[in-house]
This record gives C-alpha cells, sequence and structure tokens, in this order.
C-alpha cells in the first residue's frame, strides 16, 4: 500500500499541470512521499490491530459474564462511558495532527528552498533572517505538537481508570446481586480478565490516533491526487512522414493563469516548415519561453489549435541535470551508440571538458549540477537533446552561460550543423547569429509583433532593429577603428573561407577547462555515513543529555514504579483481605478502589513526563540541527545532496517528536511492570524463578540476535529512502523536461526500483519482528506452564488460595508483558537511528564566525574600495589540486576590473575567494587595508555587493525579495525598482509591492529575476560590487540600459565584472585575463588590445560571430 501511494504521487507529479505544480512545491510533494505514504503503509497492521483488539475487550466481558454473572452488568456501563469519552478527544486530536502536518509542510517548503538558494544567502548574509523565518514555522508546529502530547498523557489516565473502575463496580454488582460469593476464586478471575483488558485498552487509543493521522494523510494525498492535470489535447502530436509542416499554430492563445483576464500569449499564428530554422527574440519578460511551453503542451490553452509534426526535444533556459554521470545525463535511457554519441559531444563542445575530467564521461555530477560550471550544464543538456535525435528542436536561449566564443562553436557546429536536417526554434538574445536563420519572430507583450527574415525586418526598421542596433552600439564601443585601420578590415573581409579553419586551430590551442573539483579518484558527493554494528547506548543517551531530560526521565520511572508498586499492593491486598473474616466486602473494595485510583494519578504523571522530555528532545535536537545546517560551510552544501538533508528535518524529525518519548516510556513501563510480575510469582512459588531466569536470559539472547540484523536493516533503510525523495525532488524540478522527451516512462522505471529497494528492506525488518516474538512467546510461555505446575503440584493449604490466584493473574499477562517489552525495546533502538542520523549533522564543523568581536571593522569601511591580493592560493579541499594558482594583483579603488578567461579559468572561484565562500589555502585578501580573514563573515559579507550568476528569488512578495531584511522604506524600493526597469511591470500589478512570488521566482521571468537581483544591489549601495555574469539572459537593449544604469549608481565604486560576453568588459578600467588559475594579464583594454594578447585573441574570437552581420 505504501509503495503503491509513493508511485502514485510521483505518476501524478509527472501528469501535473502548472497550476498544479505552483500549489504543490517540490518540497511538499517530497513530504507526501516521505510522512504520507509512510503513514498509510502503517495502516494495515493498526487496522488489524484495532480489531483484534476490540475482539478481545468482548470476549473478556464474555469470560466475566459467564463467571460473575449479571454482577458483570453494571462494569458494562463505565466501559461505554469510556468509549463515549473517546470521541471528542480523537476529534481534538485530529485537529492537532492535521494542523501539525499543515505546520511541518510549510516549514519544509521554506527549508528546501533554503536549501536550494543556500550560497545566495551566504552571499548576502542573510542567514539569520531566514534562520528566524525556519525557527517560527516551527514554533508554530511545536504549538500544535505540544498541543497533541498533552492530550495524549490525558488519554493515558483515562485508559487506566477504566480497568480500575470497572473491577471495583463487578465487585460491587456481586455484592449487590449476590450472584456469586465474593471469594478468592471468584475475585481473580475477574482480576485476570481485566489484566487481559489491559493491552486492548491500552492500544486502542494508540490505533485510533494512528487512524487519526491516517486520516489526514488519506485527505492531503487525496486533494494531491486529484489535482489538475494536463491535458492531452492542449497539443495535436501527428506524424512527420508525409508532411512538409513541423508546426503550426493557428490563433493561439495561451495563460498561466487561467483565472486572469489577459491571456499571457495571445493570437499567436505560427507555421514552421521542415528544416527551418527559427530564432525568437524580444524583451525580458516578453513570453519568449512562454511560446516554447506552448507548444510542449505545458501552458494551458485558452483557444485555437497547435499542431506538432514529430517527436520534439527541449532545452530549458535554467539548466535541469540529474545526478548520476555525464554519459547518463547525455544518453538519458536511450541505448549507446558510440558513434552518434561522440558527434553529440563534439557538437556541443563538450570533447575538450570530457577529457579534462578524472572520470571522463563517467564523472559524477553533483545534485542539480553543482560541480558544473554554468556553461558545462548547459552544453550537457544541449548534448542530451542532440543525441535524442527528435525532428524538432526547442532551444531556449542556449548560449547565455557560455563565453561568446564557444557560443560562436556552439551555434555553427550545433544548430547549423549537427541539426541541419531538424526543426529548430531557438530562443535567444545573441543578436548575431540572427541573420544566419530562416525566419525570426520578435515577440512583445505577449504578442508576435513582427515575423520574417533578417533582412525583412531590418528593412520594416521597428521593435527589431532597436535590438539589433543596441547589440551593434555595445560592439562599436570597441569598433574597428580602434582595432585595425578600415583597410585592414575589408581585406580581412575577403580572406574568408579559411576563417572557421582558423578559428577551429585557436579553439583547439586555447580551449580548456578545469572544472570538476575534486582530487583524482574523488567522486563529489560522498556516500552517505551510517554507523554500523552496535552503538550500545550513546544515541541514547545522546538523546538524554542533548536535551538535557535526565531529571524527567528519572522522574518519569520513579512514577511508573509507583504506579506498578500500587497496582501490585491493591492485589495483594485482596488476595489477603478475603482471609480476614474481620473485614467487611465494602472495606475490602473501597481499599482497593483507592488505591488503584492513586495509581491512576501517577500513571497520569508519568506520560507527563515523558511527553515532556520529548518536547525537550525535540526542541534542542530541532535547533541544534538548524544551527549546525545554517553554519556549514559552502562545502558541505556542494557535496551533500539537498534530499539528505530534507530527510533528516522531516522524517528523521517527526520520529523525534512523535515516536520516541513513548517508545522509551513504553520500555520503561513494561520492563518494571515484567520484573514485578515475576517477583509476585516467585514470592508465592520461589521455584519459578530458576526457569524465568532461564527464560529471561535466552530472551535476552534472541533478542540480541535479532537487533544485530535489524538495527543494520533500519539504518540501510535510512540510506535507501534518501534516494526515492532525492529522484522525487529531482524530477519535480526538471518535470517540463522530462515530459518533452517523453521520458515519463523510464523516470517511473527507475522510480520503481528506487522504491522497490526501499520497500524490500522495510519487509524484511518487519518480518525479523515477526521472527523474535514467536520465539519469545515460547519462552515466556514455558515460564507460565513452570508456575502452574508447580501450584498444582504444591500440597492442599501450604499456599493461600487468594496467592495462588494472585500468582496466576499475575503469570497470565505475563507473555503478553514480556512481548510487549520486547517489541517496544525494539522500536526504539530502530527509532534511536534517527537520534543518530540527525546527531550526524549536528557536527558538521562550521564556517568561521559572523561576527569577530574584537576584530570588526568601522561602520565606514571599506570607506575606498581598494582590492589587494597577495599570492593567493584556493583550493576546494585539504587534498584538492589548487584551483587559483597564486594570484597577485591590485583592483584600485573606484575603477571598474573586467575579469575574463575560459570556462573553468577559475573566474567564480576568485570570487568566491573574496567572500570567503572558501578560505584561501595560503595569501592574502586585503580590503582597504584590512584583512578580509581577520574578520567576521557577516560584517565582510554586508559591505560587498553581488549578482550573482544564477539570480534566485524567494517565495515571498517583491517586497521581501528586495530587501529581506526590511531596512528599507517604500520609496527607497521604488526608486530602485525605477532604476533597474520594473518599475512599470510591478506597478501594473493589482497588490504592487505585495505582490507574490512563487517557489525560486518562477512566476517572474529568468531576465526579470536578474533585474530584480539588479534591484537588490541598488539598495544596499556599497563600495564594492560584483558582477557574475550578470547579463547572461539578458537581451542586448536591457543589458545596455543595465551597463548605464550600473555606470551610473556606481561610478566611484570599486566594479568587478566576471564576463562571458566581450563587450561587457571592453570599456572596464582593467581587464584581468585568468587561465588555468594563473592570471595571465592585467592591463588597461586598450593596451591589451594592440599587443598580441591573450586578450586580444579572445576578442578575435568574438569578432567573427559579430562581423558577418
Amino acid at each position: 500500500m505504501r509503495s503503491a501511494l509513493m508511485v502514485a504521487v510521483y505518476q501524478k507529479q509527472l501528469k501535473l499541470s502548472s497550476l498544479g505544480r505552483r500549489r504543490h512545491s517540490a518540497g511538499e510533494i517530497v513530504n507526501y512521499i516521505a510522512v504520507d505514504a509512510y503513514r498509510m503503509g502503517e495502516f494495515p497492521w493498526w487496522f488489524h490491530s484495532a480489531w483484534t483488539y476490540a475482539l478481545q475487550l468482548f470476549l473478556t466481558i464474555g469470560v466475566l459474564y459467564w463467571v460473575v454473572g449479571l454482577g458483570a452488568l453494571p462494569g458494562l456501563i463505565p466501559l461505554f462511558i469510556c468509549g463515549l469519552l473517546n470521541v471528542p478527544f480523537a476529534k481534538a486530536l485530529q485537529k492537532c495532527q492535521s494542523q501539525f502536518m499543515i505546520a511541518q509542510d510549510e516549514r519544509l517548503r521554506a527549508t528546501s528552498e533554503i536549501l536550494n538558494s543556500m550560497k545566495i544567502i551566504k552571499l548576502q548574509s542573510w542567514e539569520e533572517k531566514f534562520k528566524t523565518l525556519v525557527d517560527s514555522l516551527r514554533e508554530r508546529e511545536f504549538i500544535w505538537l505540544t498541543d497533541s502530547q498533552m492530550k495524549r498523557a490525558y488519554g493515558t489516565l483515562m485508559y487506566w481508570m477504566s480497568p480500575t473502575i470497572i473491577s471495583s463496580v463487578i465487585f460491587l454488582g456481586c455484592i449487590i446481586f449476590q450472584s456469586v460469593p465474593l471469594n478468592a476464586s471468584t475475585i481473580f478471575t475477574v482480576l485476570a480478565s481485566l489484566r487481559n483488558m489491559g493491552e486492548p485498552v491500552r492500544m486502542i487509543p494508540e490505533a485510533l490516533s494512528v487512524m487519526i493521522q491516517v486520516k489526514v494523510s488519506f485527505d492531503r494525498l487525496n486533494v494531491f491526487l486529484l489535482d489538475d492535470e494536463l491535458k492531452d489535447n492542449e497539443v495535436r502530436k501527428l506524424s512527420s512522414q508525409n508532411s512538409d509542416e513541423s508546426l503550426r499554430i493557428e490563433r493561439g492563445s495561451f495563460s498561466w493563469y487561467p483565472e486572469s483576464t489577459v491571456p499571457t500569449l495571445r493570437n499567436v499564428n505560427l507555421e514552421v516548415q521542415r528544416e527551418q530554422k527559427v530564432a525568437v527574440c524580444g524583451p525580458v519578460g516578453a513570453g519568449k519561453s512562454s511560446l516554447l511551453c506552448a507548444i510542449l503542451g505545458e501552458m494551458p490553452k485558452i483557444s485555437g489549435t497547435v499542431d506538432v509534426f514529430g517527436t520534439m526535444a527541449y532545452v530549458s533556459q535554467t539548466s535541469w541535470i540529474q545526478s548520476g554521470t555525464v554519459r547518463d545525463n547525455i544518453l538519458y535511457g536511450r541505448p549507446m551508440d558510440k558513434n552518434k554519441y561522440d558527434k553529440a559531444i563534439k557538437a556541443c563542445a563538450l570533447d575538450k571538458d570530457i577529457d579534462s575530467f578524472d572520470h571522463g564521461d563517467l564523472t559524477e555530477i553533483g545534485q542539480r549540477g553543482l560541480n558544473m560550471s554554468g556553461g558545462q550544464k548547459q552544453r550537457i543538456q544541449l548534448a542530451r537533446a542532440v543525441y535524442s535525435d527528435a525532428d524538432i528542436y526547442l532551444l531556449d536561449d542556449p548560449f547565455s552561460a557560455v563565453d561568446a566564443h564557444t557560443a560562436a562553436i556552439l551555434f555553427h557546429d550545433c544548430v547549423m550543423a549537427a541539426l541541419a536536417r531538424k526543426t529548430v526554434i531557438l530562443v535567444t538574445h545573441q543578436v548575431e547569429f540572427l541573420s544566419e536563420v530562416d525566419k525570426i519572430l520578435v515577440i512583445e507583450g505577449g504578442q508576435v509583433t513582427q515575423s520574417g527574415s533578417y533582412e525583412s525586418l531590418l528593412t520594416a526598421g521597428t521593435a527589431f532593429e532597436q535590438l539589433v542596433n543596441a547589440h551593434k552600439d555595445a560592439v562599436t564601443t570597441l569598433g574597428p577603428s580602434n582595432y585595425q585601420s578600415q583597410g585592414e578590415s575589408e581585406k580581412g573581409d575577403m580572406v574568408r573561407p579559411e576563417e572557421p579553419h582558423a578559428a577551429y586551430l585557436t579553439a583547439n590551442n586555447s580551449e580548456g577547462d578545469i572544472s570538476v573539483k575534486g582530487v583524482a579518484g574523488v567522486q563529489l558527493t560522498e556516500e552517505e555515513g551510517k554507523e554500523i554494528g552496535d552503538v550500545g547506548w550513546k544515541p541514547f543517551w545522546d538523546y538524554i543529555f542533548v536535551s538535557k531530560g535526565t531529571l524527567l526521565l528519572c522522574l518519569g520511572i520513579i512514577t511508573q514504579s509507583g504506579f506498578v508498586g500500587l497496582q501490585a499492593a491493591a492485589t495483594y491486598w485482596l488476595a489477603l483481605g478475603i482471609q480476614i473474616p474481620k473485614v467487611t466486602n465494602g472495606v475490602l473494595i473501597g481499599v482497593y478502589t483507592a488505591i488503584s485510583t492513586l495509581s491512576a494519578v501517577f500513571v497520569y504523571l508519568r506520560s507527563f513526563f515523558a511527553a515532556h522530555m520529548g518536547l525537550k528532545a525535540s526542541r534542542a535536537f530541532y535547533s541544534g540541527f538548524t544551527d549546525a545546517i545554517f553554519k556549514a560551510p559552502m562545502l558541505f552544501f556542494d557535496s551533500t545532496p539537498v534530499g539528505r538533508i530534507l530527510i533528516r528535518a522531516s522524517s528523521d524529525l517527526s520520529i523525534l517528536d512523535f515516536d520516541i518519548p513513548f517508545s522509551i516510556i513504553f520500555v520503561v513501563s513494561a520492563g518494571v511492570e515484567l520484573l514485578t510480575t515475576i517477583g509476585i510469582m516467585a514470592s508465592v512459588t520461589w521455584q519459578v524463578l530458576i526457569i524465568g531466569i532461564l527464560a529471561m536470559v535466552a530472551a535476552k539472547y534472541v533478542q540480541g540476535y535479532y537487533l544485530a540484523s535489524a538495527r543494520e536493516l533500519i539504518r540501510i533503510n535510512g540510506t535507501t529512502k534518501a534516494p526515492v525523495m532525492n529522484y522525487a525532488s529531482e524530477t519535480s524540478l526538471g518535470v517540463v523536461t522530462i515530459r518533452a522527451f517523453k521520458m515519463a516512462d523510464r523516470f517511473f522505471n527507475n522510480y520503481l526500483e528506487l522504491v522497490d529497494t526501499d520497500a524490500r528492506l522495510f519487509f524484511h525488518s518487519n518480518a525479523t519482528m515477526e521472527w523474535l516474538i514467536l520465539r519469545t512467546e515460547v519462552l515466556q510461555n514455558l515460564t507460565l506452564f513452570t508456575a502452574a505446575f508447580f501450584i498444582v503440584l504444591l500440597p492442599k493449604g501450604y499456599v493461600a488460595p487468594g496467592l495462588v490466584g494472585l500468582s496466576l493473574s499475575y503469570a497470565l499477562s505475563l507473555t503478553a508483558t514480556q512481548i510487549f517489552v520486547t517489541r517496544w525495546y525494539c522500536n526504539l533502538s530502530n527509532y534511536i537511528i534517527s537520534v543518530e542520523r540527525i546527531k550526524q549533522f549536528m557536527q558538521i564543523s562550521p564556517e568561521p564566525p559572523a561576527i569577530v568581536e574584537d576584530k570588526r571593522p568601522a561602520s565606514s569601511w571599506p570607506s575606498k574600495g581598494r582590492i589587494e591580493l597577495y599570492s593567493l592560493k584556493i583550493k576546494y579541499r585539504p587534498n584538492a589540486p589548487l584551483v587559483l594558482k597564486g594570484i597577485t594583483c591590485t583592483f584600485r579603488e573606484g575603477t571598474r576590473v573586467g575579469v575574463v578567461g575560459r570556462t573553468g579559468s577559475g573566474k567564480t572561484t576568485l570570487i568566491s575567494a573574496l567572500f570567503r565562500l572558501v578560505e584561501p589555502a595560503s595569501g592574502k585578501i586585503i580590503i582597504d587595508g584590512l584583512d578580509i580573514c581577520s574578520m567576521g563573515l557577516k560584517d565582510l559579507r554586508m559591505k560587498l555587493s553581488i549578482i550573482p550568476q544564477e539570480p534566485t528569488l524567494f517565495r515571498g512578495s517583491i517586497r521581501t525579495n528586495l530587501d529581506p531584511l526590511g531596512l528599507y522604506s517604500d520609496d527607497e524600493i521604488w526608486r530602485a525598482l525605477e532604476k533597474c526597469q520594473l518599475k512599470a511591470t510591478v506597478s501594473k500589478l493589482p497588490n504592487l509591492l505585495d505582490s507574490s512570488v512563487s517557489d525560486e521566482g518562477e512566476n517572474w521571468s529568468a531576465g526579470q529575476r536578474q533585474l530584480f537581483c539588479l534591484g537588490r544591489v541598488l539598495l544596499k549601495r556599497n563600495r564594492i560590487l560584483v558582477l557574475d555574469e550578470a547579463t547572461a539572459s539578458i537581451d542586448s537593449s536591457t543589458d545596455a540600459i543595465l551597463q548605464r544604469i550600473i555606470r551610473q549608481e556606481f561610478s566611484e565604486c570599486t566594479v568587478i565584472t566576471v564576463a562571458h560576453r566581450v563587450p561587457t568588459v571592453i570599456d572596464s578600467d582593467m581587464v584581468m585575463v585568468l587561465s588555468y588559475g594563473k592570471l595571465v594579464e592585467y592591463e588597461e583594454p586598450s593596451k591589451l588590445l594592440d599587443t598580441n594578447s591573450y586578450f586580444s585573441k579572445l576578442v578575435a574570437e568574438y569578432w567573427p560571430s559579430c562581423k558577418r552581420n
């Protein structure tokens, strides 16, 4: 049942429409699989327990009636009352449960979002803000947790009261009805039967609360499984055999938000012939990516028809890479065809990269491709598409993350050559390639405003012309005049034919890559650690000591002993009281009732202490865990898949919240009971001790034998669960790609295998449990048999009949108690592993402190913005090779420095070093006379601004995204929005600054997200600004505006730009050229252009691709 549900959730996720995806974030879907499906999986066991317990109750009542006659009837009244009290109680628990689940969902959603964008949070030094966010969500969750745990404590009280009250009532009934004499045999038959009621009475509430949880989970899964699916009729898929067309859209209107009045794309008419190359361009947020989604059928269609002839391949704008090897990502489940594979790799310029990896194309890619540079991820995606050999290719801005030279290679080798016989629809901002395609579409504001060939559009002279001109302006800043004399440039144009050839030579000489940040022979993602063998009591003591719960545990044990003692005292009183003629029946029963009621108070206290201890532990572990995660260095996130952290935050934590405290108390209580039982039996017939002790020893041995296997099974199960979750969350990120490639079935089958592995272990651990219980039962029945045998053999009158009854009534419940102890002890040993796993992450070595008190820089620092690097060497791990090999240079205050170099030359690492995401292996970075390694991280990072390579937005509003710490007024925010070209868009929205931003900013285009990041920087106004290829997903005109804003706003500041497009750095004051982690050149660009420098080669490579226009 559990597996079926996990699979159903996964299958649904593959079919969810964009609307459904907005309602259920990746984190929630993982939660449905990790928590809800598991809960439902426990349902059959509890369901059967519930009815067997109920049956046991009725049989007990039958026996009572048979022994006591009418006297048993009054006893049914309190039983009935207890049953009725249960109903409102269960309702209240259910409310707590469902509220708890909602709160937990919220927290996990936030956690998964934070883990996915940890890098940006560290760069901006927002950890505290996000930590308080998660903590406040956890607090909400905690309120409901406390509530439900306290209610459980009341529940126990109710349940223990009932047998006491019932037995007293039955004895009273006997006196009133005079149906049977009140003697030893009657009293102990009644007691023995009622002891048998003990377990059903204890477990039925448990069963009920599990049923309640199941109901909550069931409803949640139901809502999810019935949510909106993609309609198959959005796009008509026809075969490509007999038609010349590849794609036809007639009067198409599409909208992401069906409820909004203005569709995202309106009246689109488009015809594409076979083998045509179509480029789609237009300003940021115009609807270019949406058009591709409409063709894929991802976007709800309002009217019109879409016909697609043939199969499709899709390359998304934000690259989606699975964890696995490079080869797996390219083959994507298709059989290996060496020839075709090599061609695909070559066409996508990946051959050099793959040669430079230690493991070639078997190199592991970390989760979401985190050890690959942006450009490599894009190229791997492209190669996947090329290899898939489809008829129609939809490429969404595939050149944004690569340098100009690689982009040119990709365009010519891949789009024009490798895909020559295919239809290609290319969304791009690179104007330089437009002249070579067959047809160009210009999209603005959701409409196709123009379409036609390059020449016809240029003559029409409109928006398109502006795009091209903006590009030309960017290019002419470095124009031919200061590069070579006019005559030479014409001459250059004549010697055209051998150009491509020459370009290749330079390409092969200079292309190179050191990207995999690992050691030879060490893959990036480490195997998940798990303890081995018997860790003994360590995790248990960890649980007690971390939560400082020693006192509560002792109190729990004392109250439990008190409870058992009082119960034994009550029964002893009955056994002895009967033989004393002076004691009347009324007194006999009155005293019994009094002692028993007192014992019930103890039992309530016991549960109360247990609940408190559990809550204390939950709080301690949770805060320790989040502290550790938020303080972990960046390397930890690079080598630990998010799923692994999420599992600890979801299922391990919920075991800590719910299961551990009560199982500890169950073990303690049943243990005390077991000892008392054997004690009482021995006090009547001491010979039982011999057998009893032997049986206990044997049981312990069997249990040890069992635990060795069971513990490992549960541990392995812990590590098989993570891949299931990882796979699910990865799929939910890349579901568009999966559907486009028609790969849903393959993913589904892979997932089935993962689920089977997980279920297999679960099954084995349950089977071993049953094995153990069978053996324990045999041993305990042996003890019981011996006791009864000895009592029968004793000469008459040797032992008072009351005590014989006492001994036997305890002996009958012996087996049940022993099994209870065994079962809960084993459960506890398995649950405790969650403590072990959370503790593992509480011991991550933290990054340097956020604030070093005696080394705090002045509040005005850095006032100038001068950065000096002294023989800076950096490696990612202690035994890894150096990535930056001794760089020395000075960025003077107020200058604009461009950093260029091929993919993987160490540009991004240099930025990481500035922000201390990696600590230097040796050397220093000094800003305005202060060594940045001496101060706290927060002080440093608050003073530097960055626009990162991958723009990140968080779920929330526009305001919280621009100003998460709430430092600025609305006016300032509006001014910033105006400067970064978003004011118009935002002021059209109904909620203005409070308009929503969905998970990872999905409801904004990639370009708009980049502009929001610029807005953040404009608000911060620091002296040092770093642009990490910030203009990759923006069209040339917006790019030009951006550059202008940055020039105006940050004229006094030191601006460091890491760029792939050469024009972005050509007008900087200095250019820094890196190659293989070494500083090759550092000079003014004009000087470098005059000489035969590395930089001028880079520019020359950029040129041919522009010159053809």
